[in-house]
């Protein structure tokens, strides 16, 4: 498991890590760099890597906000470990585009 504090870590992270990266969780909101700006820029490095957007904010609001696009994988706060893991195992089984 790689941890970063903020987007420009995980990117930095990102690039020296060697091995694939199966997942991202990241917030939507962030400041600096929001989730979207993130997750784009990490699959230039890691094409490979699923993405799972989380935020306080309900999926409804995020995505008529413009900030998602409806259809990407998304977990609202508060969450419990358990739908969290839930919600890990059905972005990790998605096929792949």
């Amino acid at each position: 498991m790689l941890l970063a504090g903020d987007g420009t870590e995980a990117l930095l992270l990102a690039e020296t890590h060697r091995e694939p990266i199966q997942l991202l969780v990241t917030d939507v909101v962030m400041p600096g760099m929001n989730g979207r700006q993130l997750a784009g820029r990490l699959l230039k490095i890691h094409p490979e890597t699923r993405v799972l957007y989380t935020s306080g904010y309900t999926e409804n609001a995020i995505v008529h906000r413009g900030i998602l696009d409806d259809g990407l994988a998304f977990v609202a706060k508060p969450y419990t470990v358990r739908i969290l893991g839930a919600k890990v195992r059905e972005v990790l089984d998605r096929p792949t585009a």
